[in-house]
């Protein structure tokens, strides 16, 4: 069959209340995904090779793979483009704050931070 009349296969997407913690965090994990998630939390859409990360497309493809796969994010279709949005809602729907929190910190915001040993009971200001 020839490369232009091939289809791409539908990816698939968990439902808001099938997130896990443990995939959205590792999802977060890394400077490139965590430079993918900023960039859509700050426009609503992007087309998929417009990302501002320094990486080769098919590494850009993992990250897209390893964030779609933890509910972060969903592509649509637009004529030979792929969209790319950020699912902020599910997020917040399922685990309330996380995703504000987890931006923030990155970004070295909020001044507090949790003592390894101390089971997260006592924040420490910096």
């Amino acid at each position: 069959m020839p490369r232009a009349s091939r289809r791409r296969e539908a990816p698939q997407y968990p439902d808001t209340a099938d997130l896990d913690l443990l995939d959205v965090l590792h999802a977060f994990s890394g400077p490139t995904r965590m430079t993918i998630v900023l960039t859509l939390g700050a426009e609503p859409e992007r087309a998929c090779g417009t990302f501002p990360v320094d990486v080769a497309p098919s590494t850009l493809s993992h990250h897209f793979k390893v964030l779609r796969q933890a509910g972060l994010i969903r592509h649509r279709e637009e004529g030979n483009r792929r969209l790319t949005t950020l699912r902020a809602a599910d997020l917040e729907q399922r685990f309330p704050g996380l995703l504000g929190v987890v931006t923030a910190a990155y970004r070295g915001e909020g001044g507090e931070r949790v003592e390894a040993g101390t089971g997260g009971g006592e924040a420490l200001q910096e």
